[in-house]
Formats: C-alpha cells, structure tokens, sequence
C-alpha cells in the first residue's frame, strides 16, 4: 500500500518479478489488452503509469490481508475510485509477486 500510495512506479515494480503477469478488467476496458491480462513488467509499466497520473490520485486504504500457500490477498478500498478491491498475488520463493488478478465492485461507503 506504502508503495502505491507513494505513486512511485519504479517503488510498485520492484515488489514484482520481471515476468510478472497482471490479471484486470480494467487492463481490456483500457485498451492495454483485450483479454485483460498483461505478462512482464514491460507491458504492465504503462498500465500502471496511466493509473498512477489519473485524477483524482489514486490513493488505497488496507482493509485486510488474507495468506495461503505462496498466495496472499489484499483486500482494500480505492478511495479516489470508490472500489472496494480484492487482489489476489501468486508469491515466488523470493518474496515478489508472480501473478495477480484484480477483482472490482462499487464501495457502498462512497455512494
């Protein structure tokens, strides 16, 4: 979250492995891809680079992490979009995240 909110693209990628592979309908709905997936941080750089200069600033709140074998899930809202998010992120055995996906509803708290 520090990282996002930091709005620090280079601080965000290095939480990653270099062919990190990002799951989004946000990713087809934008125009990056039409199945809404993107492999390595070539392609994904972009994608965040546009939501990091959106307006109003993106800016999350943590609401929760949840832990499995190698998975992890972020639950947080997306305050200046009024989503409630869930991201699943796949974990290598050195910590970076190998896969996500991203998953969207409306926040009711911001309605």
């Amino acid at each position: 979250m520090a990282a996002w909110n930091s709005g620090d693209l280079e601080r965000i990628l290095s939480h990653y492995a270099d062919d990190f592979e990002m799951r989004s309908p946000l990713i087809a709905e934008r125009g990056f891809s039409a199945d809404g997936c993107l492999r390595g941080k070539a392609a994904i750089r972009p994608y965040w680079a546009r939501g990091l200069d959106a307006r109003p600033p993106l800016h999350f709140e943590l609401i929760g992490v949840h832990t499995g074998a190698g998975v992890l899930a972020i639950v947080y809202r997306n305050r200046g979009r009024g989503k409630l998010v869930v991201e699943r992120i796949e974990i290598g055995p050195d910590g970076k995240g190998l896969s996500a996906e991203a998953l969207y509803r409306d926040d009711p708290g911001t309605t």
